[in-house]
Parts: C-alpha cells; sequence; structure tokens
C-alpha cells in the first residue's frame, strides 16, 4: 500500500483536492472536505489503473 500526500484547498464554493507525486491531472472537489477526499481518491485509484504504476513519481537517491 501506497502512501500518496493529498493538498486540500477550502474555497468560497466547496472544496478541491489533488495528490501530490503524481504524473499527470488528478483532482477531487466536492462541498465538504470529505466529498472532496472522496472524490480525489476516486480519482487516484483510477487514473493508477487506467495508467499504471509508471505514474507514480518515485523519489530516487544514488550514492556516489
Amino acid at each position: 500500500m501506497r502512501q500518496i500526500k493529498i493538498i486540500v484547498e477550502k474555497h468560497f464554493d466547496g472544496y478541491v483536492a489533488y495528490p501530490i507525486g503524481l504524473k499527470g491531472v488528478v483532482v477531487g472537489e466536492g462541498d465538504t472536505f470529505e466529498e472532496a477526499m472522496a472524490d480525489v481518491k476516486s480519482a487516484i485509484q483510477f487514473h493508477i489503473e487506467t495508467f499504471g504504476d509508471d505514474v507514480i513519481k518515485i523519489k530516487r537517491t544514488e550514492k556516489i
């Protein structure tokens, strides 16, 4: 199970949520925090199932 950091912003007309560390555009929205989180989690799952694990950016450190 991977952990993906999600940013949630409160706007005057609702909430917007988006993940950090995925290639491509994935956004969720909702009238409440919970709705935005549920929407973005569903979008993340669909994005990974559609495009594969290659959309997950992995930070790699190289030893010299």
